[in-house]
C-alpha cells in the first residue's frame, strides 16, 4: 500500500476501502486456512507456521500509518494488534505445556509426520509407512508398561498427563483419517499397512486409557471426571492484558468477593420478605421447589421471552428488530449435554435444560430444581432478548468482521448487565421469589470469579470448586459439577467465567459515564454498544467517548469502585 498523509490522500485511501478492515478479514481467513491445513495441535510444523504468520502480520502492521486513521480505524488497529499478540502468547503457552507431556509422547512426532505428509500429498511408500507404524507401536507399548510401573521417566503432573492423553486421542483420530485416505485406493497400501495400523490403533487407545487410569485416576468409560489445566499467575496476567483489564488476579478475586458479600446481604432481605428471617438458604430452597411440571417448560420459556421483549420495547430501552423478535427457535438440551450445561443456553436459539425420562430420579429432581420458574425468568432475558439473541443478531449485521475479537467481557457482560438493570428498575415487577432467583444468578457469577481464578492460581482443586458452589452458593451438586466441568474442560478461555461479572460491571460503569455525565439517551447507549460489535469494553469506551488513542495503547481504565 502506498503511504500518503495529505488530507486528499487520506480521502483517496478511504474511498478505496478500509485497509484495516480488509486486513482483519484477510488475517481471519488466512489463520483459519493454516489451522485447517495443519490441524494437529501437537505438530511442531503447525506451531512454527502459525508463529511465522503472526510475526509477519505484526511486523507489517507496525508499518501502517496509524496517525491518519479515524477513531473506528484506530480501534480496529489496536484490536487486531492485540489479537495477534494474544495468539502468539497462546502458542508459547501451549508449547510450554507440551514440553511437559513429552515423556509420555516419544512416538508422537513420527505419527504426526505421516499424517502431515498425507496433507501435502507427498508420495507414500506403504512398506516404509508400515515400518514406521510398527516401530511407533513398540514405543507406545513401552510407554504403557512404564506408566503401569509408575517409572520415574514418565512421571508428570496430573494436568500434563491429561493433556498427553488428549493428544493421543487426537492423534488416533488423525491417523484414522490418514488410513482411510489411502485404504482401497493405493494397490499395495492395504497389503502392507492394514495389520500394523490395526495394532497401533488399539495401542493408542490403550495408552490414553492407561495414562488416565494410572496417572490421573480416570477409569475407562468415566466421561464425567474433571481435571482441567491451570495456567498460573503469569498466564492469568497475560489473559487480563489481552482482555484489557488493568487489574491483577488477586484484585479480580477481591472484586468477586465484595460483590458476593453484597448478594448475601440482599438475599437476606429477600428471605425476610418471604418469612425466613436471615436464612436465605431456606428461602432459596422454597424457590427451587417452585417449578413447572414436565412437558410445560417450553411454554414457560416462550411466555418469559415475550415478557422480556414487551418490557424493553414498552420502555424504549433498546431497538429490537422485527426479525430478531419473531424468528428465534427453541430446542431441548440432551441429558448428556446437561452434564456440562445444566442450565439454558442462548444465542441464535434457546436450548432448554429440563429432565427427560431417561434420567434417574435424583437427576430429574436436580434438573427441575435447577431450572425452576424464578431461575428461568432471569435466564430467559439473559439468553434471548435483550441478551444473547439480540447480540448475535446485531453482530451478524454491524461490523461483522469484529466477531474475531470475541470476548466474554462483551458477550456475557452484556447479558448480565441487563440483569443489573432489571434488578434496579422498579417497573420490572419482582416478587420476593423473583428477587431470590435473580440474586442467585448474580451470586453464581461472583462465585465464578472466585473459583475459576483461584483454580488457575493453583489455590483450588476442581472438587473444592464444586464444594464451594454447593456449600456457599446453594447449587445442586449435579449443577455444581456441570458448572465446574464446563469451566475447565478446555472449551472456554481461562477468564471466561470471570468475564460475566467483570464485563457487566464495566458496562454498568460506562453507562453511568455516558448517561449521567454526557447525557446520552439510554436507548442510544444500548444501540451504539451493540452496533460496535465485539471488543474489550475499554475499546467501547474509547469509541463512545472519542478517547485519544496511541499505536501502543495500554489499558488503564479502573472501572470498579
Amino acid at each position: 500500500m502506498v503511504r500518503i498523509t495529505s488530507p486528499r490522500g487520506v480521502a483517496i485511501r478511504r474511498a478505496q476501502g478500509d485497509p484495516i478492515r480488509d486486513r482483519i478479514e484477510r488475517i481471519t481467513a488466512d489463520f483459519k486456512e493454516i489451522e485447517a491445513f495443519l490441524p494437529i495441535e501437537l505438530s511442531v510444523r503447525r506451531r512454527k507456521r502459525l508463529e511465522d504468520f503472526l510475526k509477519l502480520e505484526l511486523n507489517s502492521l507496525r508499518e501502517e500509518p496509524f496517525g491518519v486513521y479515524n477513531q473506528e480505524e484506530k480501534v480496529d488497529y489496536i484490536l487486531i494488534r492485540n489479537h495477534l499478540e494474544r495468539q502468539l502468547r497462546g502458542l508459547e503457552l501451549k508449547a510450554k505445556q507440551d514440553e511437559k507431556t513429552a515423556p509420555l509422547l516419544p512416538f508422537a512426532n513420527a505419527l504426526v509426520d505421516l499424517c502431515e505428509a498425507r496433507s501435502t500429498v507427498i508420495p507414500i511408500n506403504p512398506k516404509d509407512a508400515a515400518q514406521r507404524l510398527f516401530e511407533s507401536e513398540s514405543t507406545i507399548t513401552s510407554v504403557i508398561e512404564k506408566v503401569k510401573a509408575r517409572a520415574d521417566d514418565v512421571s508428570v503432573a496430573k494436568d500434563s498427563a491429561f493433556r498427553a492423553a488428549n493428544h493421543i486421542i487426537s492423534l488416533q483420530a488423525h491417523l484414522k483419517e490418514w488410513f482411510g485416505f489411502y485404504s482401497g485406493y493405493d494397490p499395495t497400501f492395504n497389503w502392507w499397512v492394514s495389520h500394523p495400523y490395526g495394532v497401533i490403533d488399539k495401542s493408542l487407545e490403550k495408552a490414553a486409557d492407561t495414562i488416565k487410569a494410572v496417572l490421573i485416576g480416570i477409569q475407562p468409560g468415566d466421561e464425567d471426571a474433571i481435571v482441567g489445566q491451570p495456567i498460573g499467575r503469569d498466564g492469568l496476567l497475560a489473559e487480563l492484558t489481552a482482555e484489557m483489564i488493568p487489574y491483577t488476579p488477586e484484585e479480580i478475586i477481591s472484586i468477586g468477593e465484595k460483590e458476593f458479600d453484597w448478594c448475601i446481604v440482599e438475599m437476606k432481605k429477600a428471605a425476610q420478605s418471604m418469612g425466613f428471617k436471615d436464612d436465605w438458604k431456606k428461602a432459596l430452597e422454597e424457590v427451587k421447589n417452585d417449578f413447572v411440571e414436565p412437558g410445560q417448560q417450553p411454554q414457560l420459556v416462550r411466555d418469559l421471552v415475550q415478557e422480556a421483549v414487551s418490557f424493553v420495547e414498552d420502555h424504549d430501552l433498546v431497538t429490537v428488530p422485527e426479525i430478531a423478535k419473531d424468528s428465534w427457535q427453541m430446542f431441548m438440551m440432551s441429558p448428556d449435554r446437561q452434564k456440562v450445561n445444566p442450565f439454558f443456553l442462548g444465542g441464535d436459539c434457546i436450548i432448554v435444560s429440563y429432565p427427560t425420562e431417561t434420567m434417574d430420579h435424583e437427576a430429574k429432581l436436580m434438573s427441575l430444581r435447577g431450572n425452576n420458574i424464578h431461575f428461568s425468568r432471569a435466564t430467559v432475558f439473559h439468553e434471548m432478548i435483550p441478551g444473547h439473541h439480540l447480540q448475535m443478531y446485531m453482530n451478524a449485521r454491524h461490523r461483522p468482521y469484529r466477531r474475531l475479537f470475541d470476548t466474554p467481557f462483551w458477550i456475557e457482560g452484556w447479558s448480565l448487565y441487563w440483569e443489573f438493570l432489571l434488578w434496579n428498575d422498579e417497573r420490572w415487577i419482582k416478587t420476593p421469589q423473583n428477587r431470590v432467583g435473580m440474586l442467585w444468578w448474580r451470586l453464581h457469577r461472583c462465585a465464578r470469579i472466585i473459583f475459576s481464578v483461584n483454580f488457575h492460581l493453583g489455590r483450588m482443586t476442581p472438587q473444592e470448586c464444586i464444594d464451594f458452589l454447593v456449600g456457599d452458593v446453594g447449587h445442586e451438586r449435579a449443577t455444581a459439577e456441570g458448572e465446574v466441568r464446563r469451566s475447565f474442560n478446555g472449551d472456554y478461555s481461562p477468564l471466561y467465567q470471570a468475564g460475566y461479572m467483570l464485563g457487566a460491571l464495566q458496562i454498568y460503569a460506562l453507562r453511568g459515564e455516558m448517561l449521567d455525565t454526557r447525557c446520552m439517551p439510554e436507548k442510544e447507549f444500548h444501540d451504539q454498544f451493540l452496533r460496535g460489535n465485539r471488543m474489550p469494553i475499554e475499546m467501547v469506551r474509547a469509541l463512545m467517548q472519542d478517547k485519544p488513542l496511541a499505536r501502543d495503547f495500554k489499558p488503564s481504565w479502573r472501572f470498579y469502585s
